[in-house]
């Protein structure tokens, strides 16, 4: 019998808003900005892709296309989602 993996989540973990806008300022602070993308994406996947896109005003399929990794999102979709999601960072 073959196990099934289910991909990981840190922001199942995660229990305060202050947890989950750090560990996104860290990702922020990689010098890969694809690190960042990919966070938030699993983010918007754990509080589910049609209702953060509903909330955002955009639609499901372009955030299927914003966080797959093969594409680079627009700032302006990165902010709406975060505003969505009430990621608030602050930079030093």
């Amino acid at each position: 019998m073959t196990e099934q993996l289910t991909e990981f989540n840190p922001f199942e973990f995660m229990e305060t808003q202050d947890e989950i806008n750090a560990f996104l300022l860290e990702c922020y602070q990689d010098e890969d900005p694809n690190t960042f993308v990919t966070a938030l994406g699993q983010l918007v996947k754990l509080h589910g892709v049609s209702s953060v896109a509903e909330q955002a005003g955009l639609n499901r399929e372009s955030m299927y296309k914003t966080f797959n990794g093969k594409t680079q999102p627009k700032w302006d979709t990165i902010v709406r989602v975060m505003k969505t999601l009430h990621v608030n960072m602050s930079f030093a």
